[in-house]
């Protein structure tokens, strides 16, 4: 069986995009981010393309791709669209795939749907990406009962930032679930520099087998 796993963070800006390159350039896994809201800077799947050294044939195109850099359902809206929950499914590929949603767990993707709502259906592993800093521990454990009330499968939590041992210890103990490893802030950011510190920091197996 081939490994499928959601990235998603507990609010924007925490570095899961950074994470879900790592992620894909180690398991030389597809990637696909089923919303992208904001266009000017980028994409976070060229960011991917370009962070993991990916192949562009293992980039899998968004199924929305809205200009204005806010929550899905306002860009969709000032873009004169409207997002279908129904459209977004995960892509048949013939390997690993990471997936990356947009922002944290409630963002919405319409005035009734979020984005945990279309993880629930999927049944795919979840990897938390938290922040070390202060304030993580009331997101990060707010986010894990949002995933337990929709019974959306954890593998477990990647930290990303400076060392804090009892931030991420006492995550794992309230939260009941496993630390995966810490990604720290990098200065100078690129494709081999990322590489090097994601093996340096997780252990692959924990990523072995998951499957929806």
């Amino acid at each position: 069986m081939t490994e499928t796993f959601v990235i998603t963070g507990t609010d924007t800006g925490v570095g899961k995009t950074v994470f879900a390159a790592a992620l894909t350039n180690a398991l030389g896994s597809y990637y696909w981010k089923p919303v992208q809201s904001g266009l000017d800077d980028g994409t976070d799947s060229q960011t991917v393309c370009r962070l993991a050294d990916a192949p562009s044939e293992r980039i899998v195109a968004e199924a929305y791709k809205l200009s204005t850099p806010a929550s899905p359902h306002l860009s969709s809206r000032i873009d004169g669209t409207s997002i279908d929950p129904r459209r977004l499914v995960p892509p048949n590929v013939d390997g690993p795939l990471v997936i990356e949603g947009a922002g944290g767990l409630l963002v919405p993707l319409s005035e009734r749907t979020v984005f945990a709502d279309v993880f629930a259906e999927w049944q795919i592993p979840v990897i938390l990406c938290t922040r070390t800093t202060l304030g993580t521990i009331n997101h990060t454990l707010l986010s894990i009962e949002a995933m337990r009330h929709r019974a959306i499968p954890i593998l477990g939590v990647a930290f990303i930032g400076d060392e804090n041992l009892e931030t991420e210890s006492i995550i794992s103990t309230l939260g009941g679930v496993r630390s995966l490893g810490r990604l720290p802030l990098l200065r100078s950011l690129t494709a081999t520099r990322l590489r090097r510190v994601f093996h340096d920091n997780f252990d692959l197996t924990a990523f072995a087998g998951a499957r929806p």
